[in-house]
């Protein structure tokens, strides 16, 4: 006999399975459904929990946006140096009001850059180092909108007193023909 005959019958177990085997091969399929069924379940339910989320996230986005108030604009101070464009880190912004009263004093970051929300109105700019010159802007801040100011600084000193000595040095030498 074959190797794959039953021995009882004489009929061959690989054309006619038994029913055992016939059992065992529904019992998969039936799990292998269960199982895909489940897993569609499980990308359904992730797919939509993503959905809910990026929704929430968008409505609170928009209700930030409208609870901001309307008054306030921005200013973005970018502090570089002349020529080699680099950030001065270390430069002083002023902001002053239209009457030159100090709204607040700010520090550039390492791009050199000065972030600040000011209610509307008038203001001056102030941008300050002591190895450089002064740079000094007249702006206008409106509702919603930002200001940028590129404050480019130049070789020379910002200090009242370095100018007047420096200016007071020079008129001796032309004077004593140095």
């Amino acid at each position: 006999m074959s190797q794959g005959a039953n021995a009882s019958t004489g009929v061959d177990a690989s054309r006619h399975p038994t029913r055992l085997a016939l059992l065992t091969e529904s019992l998969a399929a039936a799990w292998n459904c269960v199982v895909g069924r489940m897993l569609f379940a499980r990308i359904q339910a992730v797919i939509g929990t993503v959905a809910g989320i990026v929704s929430v996230a968008g409505a609170l986005f928009s209700v930030v946006q409208f609870l901001r108030p309307t008054n306030t604009g921005e200013l973005v101070t970018v502090v570089q140096e002349a020529g080699s464009h680099r950030a001065v880190t270390d430069a002083a912004v002023e902001v002053l009001s239209a009457d030159n009263a100090l709204v607040a004093t700010l520090t550039p970051d390492a791009a050199g850059r000065v972030v600040r929300t000011l209610r509307e109105g008038a203001y001056v700019v102030r941008v300050s180092h002591p190895r450089y010159t002064a740079e000094e802007r007249h702006i206008q801040v409106l509702p919603r909108q930002t200001v940028e100011i590129r404050a480019t600084l130049r070789a020379g000193s910002s200090s009242a007193v370095d100018r007047t000595v420096s200016g007071g040095l020079r008129a001796v030498r032309r004077a004593l023909h140095f």
